[in-house]
């Protein structure tokens, strides 16, 4: 059995890994699939990748480009969710931020440094024609972080996945004002170039097993239920949720790179833009 290490976010988007894990797909194509759930995001998961913790993550696109472009020595294997992620805009639910226009040049909540709540903060504010430049930030590592800092006054705003955040808008913890998409796919599968060179075999045949699952995901039977019980999700959001979300069994296209680069070169999130031969290696 071949051990790898595999890293992502505690969410829906990665119920297919979980699948496969339990009922041994991996296991009958050779392979130990170590799985570690990272809450604190993308951030966290491109310093695992940096030194070596993990051999691959399942991690939000704009997050991986800009750690690759700054020196993470991985590639981009495929993407694995094609759709938008949907980044739910939310303060805490007695704010006096009624609308997004009110939330310009507060602090924004972020798990971490180069995380996607970090770097959607930026869309964000670009596609509200506010000034990137003045952003404030307060880390506070995972959501329940943002649940303490919104709540404490320590920060005025928290961009989040909405259909994770949605049980705390029902429970009237937290309001959402607004959403953001990804202007491009949102997650996509890492692998550490050391590994994927000694391995390749080995990581052909994880993205074959991963592929398979994904792309009839929406027709297991009661999978709307298992997400809705596992995720602590309302049966209807869990429905509009697969409904919106496309997982991809493909390559990450040039053309894409090109305008995820661009719009991070414009936010002056990466000062540089790396090749695609660098970022993207087919398997």
């Amino acid at each position: 059995m071949k051990p790898i290490k595999i890293a992502g976010v505690p969410e829906h988007f990665n119920l297919p890994w979980q699948l496969c894990i339990e009922n041994g797909d991996f296991e009958k194509i050779g392979i130990d699939l170590q799985w570690t759930d990272i809450p604190e995001g993308t951030g966290k998961m491109c310093q695992m990748l940096r030194n070596g913790e993990t051999d691959i993550a399942v991690i939000l696109t704009e997050g991986i480009v800009k750690d690759i472009v700054g020196g993470n020595d991985c590639s981009i294997v495929q993407v694995y969710v094609e759709s938008p992620l949907i980044w739910g805009i939310h303060v805490v639910a007695n704010s006096k931020y009624k609308v997004i226009a009110d939330i310009e040049n507060t602090k924004v909540a972020i798990s971490r440094y180069g995380s996607g709540s970090h770097l959607m903060a930026y869309v964000n504010a670009q596609n509200q024609n506010w000034n990137t430049e003045t952003l404030q930030f307060e880390i506070v590592n995972t959501i329940d972080g943002a649940v303490e800092a919104l709540t404490k006054g320590t920060a005025d705003y928290f961009m989040w996945e909405l259909f994770m955040t949605k049980p705390l808008v029902d429970k009237g913890i937290f309001r959402r004002v607004a959403d953001c998409p990804t202007p491009w796919p949102c997650f996509v599968i890492a692998v550490r170039n050391e590994f994927l060179e000694a391995n390749k075999q080995s990581i052909a045949l994880l993205l074959e097993t991963i592929n398979n699952i994904t792309i009839k995901f929406r027709d297991i039977p009661n999978i709307d239920r298992t997400l809705a019980s596992k995720y602590h999700q309302k049966l209807e959001d869990i429905q509009e949720w697969l409904s919106l979300t496309k997982w991809s069994q493909k390559p990450l296209e040039e053309k894409v790179l090109n305008k995820i680069q661009n719009q991070l070169f414009d936010l002056k999130i990466i000062d540089k833009k790396g090749t695609f031969a660098e970022i993207v290696k087919e398997v």
